[in-house]
């Protein structure tokens, strides 16, 4: 009896032990994915960063040269530094339209070939 229990407690042991090296293997790619996420993320946000700066020069620019032509006016200026703000909404409703549209023709679809079957089926009782 002692010797089973001896037996099984060294087989989970064992099975602990393998689960412990499984899990670090597996640990490590996702750390290793993790961690190129996070790089990308970090290059992406240098990016965005230096190319809005160099927006915002490039504004600053014209809006000095339009003040020393004295073309500037309050409507351009507004133009000009206002963020252009993009929104979600536009291709979201898009994009729900061509949903409905596909389970529409789904719906359609299997309307269709279930009627067919039915005539078929009709035909042959005949």
């Amino acid at each position: 009896m002692s010797n089973d229990l001896e037996r099984k407690s060294e087989e989970l042991e064992q099975t602990l032990s393998k689960q412990l090296e499984i899990l670090k293997k597996d640990s490590e790619d996702w750390l290793k994915v993790g961690a190129a996420v996070a790089a990308g993320a970090l290059l992406t946000y240098g990016i965005v960063k230096l190319t809005k700066s160099k927006n915002k020069k490039e504004t600053q620019k014209a809006i000095e040269v339009l003040e020393k032509e004295g073309l500037l006016n309050s409507d351009i200026k507004k133009r000009l530094t206002e963020t252009k703000r993009s929104s979600i909404w536009p291709s979201l409703g898009q994009r729900l339209l061509i949903l409905g549209l596909a389970v529409a023709k789904e719906k359609l679809f299997r309307e269709i070939f279930a009627s067919q079957d039915k005539v078929g089926e009709v035909e042959e009782d005949r």
